[in-house]
Parts: structure tokens; sequence; C-alpha cells
């Protein structure tokens, strides 16, 4: 079994939800994880489950065996499972595990449904725009042409966006151009300097940065307060949600913050020393160190942040429905009255 194998996250939310059924009907664990690998789908997986079945039965930890499949089970999920084996309490931490990564799908969920909407409403656009200069717009230049009409800007400006776009060289040029700066970006982007301007950039986007921000703190929200929970130290576990983090930035604060805890300082100060961090999380977190009552505060937040980003996907997803009514009819409509303005110029010509 190649210890590179992958396996979609739905498989494994599916694979720790019964197996925490299983620990709960009393079913020893190497026994537990022997069915439910005789009932997978997944072959590959199934395999991979019945490899560490059999370690198991072998005398090695559930933690330590899932470490061997680092692209499968991620470091915060072995955290967990480690946590739980030392307190006991292995079945209520699959069950966290499981909760936690249904919240994580479904937030990745609404995100990518409130990115992908502006992406198709410009690739529309874009696509209804192209077919009217490549199909459309060439037969009104060759009637102009025979008319020798004296053409307005704005049907020139037309005609010579036609012509660019149908021309096999211009055409070639440009994707040639795409692919070069798509992998100037993807190299810019794996530079230190490089993933932290865009990171930095991502959350300047107008409403979208905004929303990404609420991402990152929710997902920290729910992240910390599942391992504070299960008995990992907020120390240690802000050092896991290092790793669950999509954004450098993010990244980088808390790096910070784990540093000046480690110095002493309460985590609300350590975090208050980034402004990255929203004034509402940090003010959360005094709040839960002052009362002891940090995993519930963590948990507060991650469903506030929840509701702003369903709130957020659902204000721009009926912005943008109005928008691409608007978009399409602007191109289309700018296009039709510049081929249509040399007509009106004609017939007030012949008129006269």
């Amino acid at each position: 079994m190649a210890k590179s194998l992958k396996v979609p996250q739905k498989d494994i939310l599916i694979f720790f939800r019964q197996l925490a059924v299983i620990l709960q009907s009393g079913i020893p664990l190497a026994q537990g994880l022997s069915l439910l690998s005789e009932n997978m789908n997944n072959k590959q997986f199934s395999e991979c489950i019945d490899d560490i079945a059999g370690r198991l039965n072998a005398g090695e930890e559930l933690s330590s065996c899932l470490m061997l499949y680092p692209k499968i089970f991620q470091p915060i999920t072995t955290g967990l499972i480690e946590a739980g084996e030392a307190g006991g309490i292995l079945e209520a931490v699959l069950d966290r595990i499981a909760r936690l990564m249904e919240q994580q799908a479904k937030l990745k969920s609404q995100i990518t449904g409130a990115l992908i909407y502006p992406g198709i409403v410009l690739s529309l656009a874009i696509s209804v725009g192209l077919a009217l200069l490549v199909f459309i717009v060439p037969r009104f230049e060759s009637m102009f042409n025979s008319l020798g009409a004296k053409l307005p800007a704005l049907t020139i400006l037309m005609l010579s966006l036609s012509r660019l776009v149908t021309n096999i060289n211009v055409v070639g040029i440009g994707a040639l151009g795409l692919a070069a700066g798509s992998f100037l970006f993807k190299q810019y982007y794996s530079s230190p300097i490089g993933r932290i301007t865009v990171d930095s950039l991502i959350f300047k986007i107008p409403l979208f940065g905004d929303l990404m921000l609420k991402y990152e703190m929710a997902s920290l929200s729910e992240t910390l307060s599942t391992l504070v929970n299960s008995g990992i130290p907020v120390i240690e576990g802000l050092g896991r949600c290092i790793n669950a983090s999509s954004n450098q930035l993010i990244k980088n604060c808390l790096l910070r913050a784990i540093q000046l805890a480690q110095q002493g300082q309460p985590l609300n100060t350590s975090l208050a020393n980034k402004q990255e961090i929203p004034k509402l999380f940090i003010a959360m977190v005094k709040i839960g160190e002052e009362t002891g009552e940090l995993p519930f505060m963590l948990e507060n937040l991650a469903s506030f942040y929840n509701r702003e980003i369903e709130n957020t996907v659902t204000a721009i997803t009926k912005a943008m429905e109005p928008a691409t009514v608007l978009l399409v009819a602007g191109i289309v409509g700018t296009i039709v009255i510049s081929l249509y303005l040399p007509m009106f110029e004609m017939i007030r010509a012949f008129k006269k």
C-alpha cells in the first residue's frame, strides 16, 4: 500500500462516523476496522484500513498507525486521536473529528459557491461577447465595406476587436501568454515572499476578502475548540491549527502568537499583536481566558462566523443575479449598438 494514497474527504468522514458508532457498540477497535474495511467501496482505502487493523492486532496504537498515511489522515486528526487515546475518550474524539470535518466541508462548500458564481457570470459574459465578435461582427464588416459608409468610433473599435479575436496568430500568442502568466504566478506564489504577498492581498479584495477572513476565523475557532475539548493544551492546539490554515498571513499570526504565549503572555494579548486577527475574536478569547471557558467561547465564535459566512454567501448570490443580467446585457447591447450606428447615420444622410 502506497503511503502517498489520497482519499476523498467524504470517504474519510464516513469512516470516522462509522468507527465512532462501532466503538460505542462495544466492538474492539481492530475488529471494527476490519469490518469497515470489508464493506468499503474504495478498494485502496479498504486496503489501508485493513493494514491499520493488522498493526493494531500487533500491539500498535491507532494514532501511530494513522501517521503512516499522512496524505489521508491530517496531523490534526492524528493529534486528536492521540489525545483521545491518552485520555481514554477515543469514542468521543472520533465523534468530534467527524463533526469537525462535516463543518469544514460545509464551510468550504459555501466559500466555493460564493467564489465560483462570479466566475460563471464572467465566463458567460465573455463567451457571449466572443461569440458575437467571431460570428456576427465580421458579417457586418463586409456589409460596411461594400457600402463605403463612414463608421463611428465605437463601430471601428468593435471591428478591430473582431479582427483581433479571429486572428489565429493573436489567439496563439494570447494562449501562450496565459500559459506563461499562469506558470510565473505559480512560481511566484510558491516563494515565501510571493505567498505572503498574495495571501495578504486576498483579504483586501472587496467583499470576498472579508468572506475569506471569516472562513479562516471560523475554521480556527472550530478546530481549536475541538482540540482543547479533547485535552490538547491551547499552545499545542494553535500549532496544529497552523497546518489547517490555507493562508500564510494567518499562519504567521499564529506562529507569532505561539512564541509570545510561550513567553508567558495571555493568548488574547499574543493574538492582538497582529492586525489581521479581528478584534471580536480577540475579545471573545480574552473573556474565555478570564472566565476559564475558552472552549465554550471558541464554539460560540465558530457558530457566529458560520452564520456570518452563510449570510454573506446569500448576499453575494442575490447581488450577482441582477449583475449577471446587467453585465451580459451591457456587452451585447454595446456590440449591437456599435453595429447599428452606421445604419442610423446612413438613414439620416439619406433623408437629407
